[in-house]
């Protein structure tokens, strides 16, 4: 009898894809803290999930202007749109706030820690099942 990963596993696959594409955006955020003109980013977490659950890509790719420019074939995240930003702006253009993004970056580990226990504990049943434990 096969297994069904996508069954086993459950929603928390996918979950930890969209965590781990989040916490790359909210580093960038902090690393562009100091960027003029750089706005802050955040994926929409329901609208990622749903996507990478229906399994359709990120959406629109880069179009090339000239024959020279490089097929990077990178695709925009799911989700992915720019903060409002909670304070007005310093006269730089930059939107980035360092402690919604550092707030938001021990939030987002956090539920991906939590994600990966719940991994290991659906490979543990599994492990289990097989053994016949």
């Amino acid at each position: 009898m096969a297994i069904s990963f996508d069954k086993a596993l459950g929603i928390h696959q996918h979950t930890l894809g969209v965590r781990s594409k989040r916490a790359e955006v909210l580093a960038n955020n902090i690393a562009n803290a100091d960027t003029p003109n750089y706005k802050a980013q955040d994926v929409d977490f329901e609208q990622a999930l749903n996507q990478a659950k229906s399994g359709q890509s990120g959406g629109l790719s880069m179009s090339k202007t000239h024959d020279k420019h490089f097929d990077l074939g990178l695709e925009p995240t799911a989700g992915l749109a720019y903060r409002v930003p909670l304070q007005p702006d310093t006269g730089d253009g930059n939107t980035v706030d360092l402690n919604v993004e550092r707030n938001n970056f021990m939030q987002n580990n956090l539920e991906q820690q939590m994600t990966l226990e719940f991994l290991g504990g659906k490979f543990q049943g599994m492990r289990k099942a097989i053994r016949g434990e």
